[in-house]
């Protein structure tokens, strides 16, 4: 049976419109993961084909300045790190597609992928860097501030409110610990807890309750976010609903979710290994999954860093098990 680059060979129309195009390696995602997976596979004489997805160039376009990412002394705005790593991918002949995949076929090789415009491709290997969608509480605010007050990522964003007033929401073990985090670098943290007790471990209970920065609203919820030129404050609600029922406001200067993550995993779990969230699960310290040929890098299978680094060494290592791989079973 012919593939898509032999009927290209014999300048068939017929056989080109009719013929699945079959390809050496998918990279599904576009983030820092996505984008390092292409640059290595490109190096190492693969081409590979990049398909951005729902959010071309992954959560940091949604952020301002990124701080913590290696070569960047003076900072970087996301948008700017993203495209800089999209060009590099480019310069070493990675092909970059626009479309989102809506369904895969991982039962055997080489893998069937569908595309939202209809379009199929089958690939030898795949290198899936969907990433995770952070939890938001639906709220219109959280949208008109996010980048200039609102953020997913204590981590990422905490070191521009040194000495400032800020609230996270959640109560669980992630809260606790961007709570804490926060409070070695805020003036105050606000911890904003829906329910009348913290679900996080004992543990990291104690550090909350322990810390003298730390001050816990329960059973409080957030209704709106206000500030002219970024945020500045926070309607809440205690109680809400109740004949007690308390309105109030708190000023801030940053407001951080930490209700969780939603790993872009959902069209693989029929093939692909998860764990109870949808994170998907790998081999030790490796990107490889249950699936020979298939591998996972950056956020969607990285429930606890969720670093833009990180996610690049990620998907460096996938680059470099799929040549592996390919040289393996001589494709």
């Amino acid at each position: 049976m012919l593939n898509l680059n032999q009927a290209r060979t014999h300048n068939d129309p017929f056989l080109i419109n009719n013929i699945m195009e079959l390809l050496k390696t998918v990279i599904l995602g576009s983030g820092p993961a996505g984008y390092t997976a292409a640059i290595y596979a490109g190096r190492s004489g693969i081409t590979p084909v990049i398909y951005e997805g729902l959010q071309p160039g992954g959560q940091l376009t949604q952020t301002t300045d990124v701080d913590n990412f290696p070569g960047y002394p003076q900072g970087v705005d996301g948008n700017v790190l993203m495209d800089d790593l999209r060009s590099q991918a480019i310069r070493f002949g990675a092909e970059i597609r626009t479309t989102l995949c809506t369904a895969a076929d991982l039962s055997q090789r080489p893998f069937t992928l569908t595309f939202d415009d209809g379009s199929q491709v089958k690939t030898e290997t795949l290198i899936i860097a969907t990433g995770a969608t952070a939890k938001y509480l639906g709220l219109p605010d959280e949208e008109k501030y996010r980048g200039i007050g609102v953020s997913a990522c204590a981590t990422c964003d905490g070191f521009f409110y040194r000495k400032k007033k800020v609230a996270v929401v959640g109560g669980g073990d992630t809260a606790c610990e961007e709570a804490t985090y926060l409070a070695g670098l805020a003036e105050k943290v606000y911890l904003i807890v829906r329910k009348p007790y913290l679900r996080a471990s004992q543990a990291m209970q104690d550090r909350v309750f322990s810390n003298e920065k730390i001050e816990i609203l329960f059973e409080t919820n957030t209704v709106g976010l206000f500030g002219k030129d970024g945020v500045e404050g926070a309607h809440l609600v205690r109680r809400k609903g109740e004949p007690d029922e308390e309105k109030f406001d708190i000023a801030i200067d940053g407001f951080f979710l930490a209700i969780g993550h939603n790993p872009n995993s959902e069209i693989f779990r029929k093939w692909i290994n998860v764990d109870e969230t949808g994170y998907i699960k790998t081999e030790g310290q490796t990107p490889r999954t249950n699936i020979p040929g298939v591998f996972a890098a950056g956020d969607v299978a990285d429930p606890l860093y969720r670093q833009a680094v990180t996610a690049a060494a990620a998907g460096c290592k996938a680059a470099i098990e799929v040549k592996a791989f390919l040289d393996e079973h001589n494709s």
